[in-house]
């Protein structure tokens, strides 16, 4: 079997979801050719375990001091490029497409005729899930941006709908962790802003991961050139996380079991909805705005809540491999088979309903 797989590259989330499904797909016999788009091909880094992947420019949201800029997006934005290369995409080689969010592959799939399956969190807005800031044109982007036939909608809690729990790869450490250390990847925002946040708190040692040029210790915040593998230990060895509120390293932290303090983008639904969700989870906290009274307060609560998801990925492409996509059953009993593997430590809302009732639901195929 031979895959085109897409993803949406404009966040780092994406990306991590496809190394965490990629790892898999040799063992299936599935061979997959990538296509990333949404950032410029010099801004990509540890990319090797993607082969020859291809970059496009595809469609990507502009922001600034931690708010989306409609205007900009709409300016900077070629929709003459875009639509040259869903043209010219060729699918004839593959027995199946995949993307994640990412607007070429889905819409080359619909133009060619071609089943599509979409793997990640904002298929989970296909389905009733927390949402807020969910006007008109926000809904609009969410349901047009990348349609597919099939949607795979990832999430933190099942809602009693059909979607997945969140594919969730974290590195592991046999060292302790340290309760006066917080990791801070807050990509969306103006690091200065955040440096003059953290200063305060002397208390407490942050990590701070931006696109600095070099690494520079300020006393208490150390700001760190952006390394996927730096990270992955500074939030293996802190006790929480502050964070713009994307879905994967939010994900990565639950399951970790850090204290998590989200600051979503302004103007952008699906980060104001995750925020949403985690307050009503009980898994994180939130602030609109980057506020010093929210983080005193954060800091001083206990440990996180911690949430153990199964292996999502390798599920995932074992039910690619088996070719019957259009099979509500297999879906249903993957989706039922997760949610009961996933253990939650002190989570009440989970332990209310671990399982959805999914025996007459017919949702997840949104195209059959």
């Amino acid at each position: 079997m031979k895959i085109l797989y897409g993803v949406q590259a404009t966040g780092n989330g994406h990306i991590t979801r496809a190394r965490a499904l990629n790892s898999w797909f040799s063992e299936f016999n599935i061979e997959v050719d990538f296509l990333f788009s949404g950032r410029e091909q010099k801004d990509f880094w540890d990319m090797e375990e993607f082969g020859e992947w291809r970059c496009c420019r595809g469609l990507t949201f502009y922001h600034e001091a931690g708010k989306l800029k409609l205007w900009k997006t709409i300016e900077k934005n070629s929709l003459k490029t875009l639509f040259s290369d869903i043209r010219s995409l060729d699918l004839s080689d593959y027995d199946l497409i995949i993307t994640d969010f990412e607007p070429i592959t889905a819409w080359a799939a619909r133009r060619q005729g071609r089943l599509a399956i979409g793997v990640g969190h904002q298929y989970a807005f296909e389905h009733d899930v927390p949402r807020r800031g969910a006007d008109f044109m926000a809904t609009q982007i969410m349901k047009n941006f990348a349609p597919v036939d099939v949607g795979l909608g990832l999430h933190w809690h099942h809602f009693n709908q059909p979607i997945l729990p969140p594919i969730a790869e974290t590195h592991t450490t046999s060292e302790p962790s340290d309760p006066n250390k917080i990791a801070v990847y807050l990509g969306f925002e103006d690091p200065d802003q955040v440096i003059q946040l953290l200063e305060p708190f002397e208390d407490y040692l942050f990590t701070y991961y931006a696109p600095f040029p070099q690494y520079e210790s300020r006393g208490h915040i150390q700001l760190k050139p952006l390394s996927r593998e730096g990270f992955q230990h500074d939030l293996a060895t802190a006790s929480g996380v502050i964070c713009n509120a994307g879905f994967e390293l939010s994900s990565e932290a639950i399951q970790l079991g850090k204290k998590l303090l989200v600051k979503p983008l302004m103007g952008q639904m699906e980060q104001l909805s995750n925020a949403e969700a985690l307050s009503k989870l009980g898994l994180g906290m939130s602030m609109d705005t980057l506020d010093h009274d929210t983080v005193a307060t954060w800091l001083k609560q206990p440990e996180g809540k911690r949430v153990v998801y199964p292996n999502v990925a390798r599920e995932i492409v074992r039910w690619i491999s088996q070719g019957d996509w259009k099979n509500q059953a297999a879906l249903n009993q993957m989706i039922m088979s997760l949610w009961e593997a996933t253990e939650s430590h002190g989570v009440e809302s989970f332990s209310a309903s671990p399982v959805p009732d999914l025996q007459a639901d017919d949702a997840l195929l949104n195209r059959a």
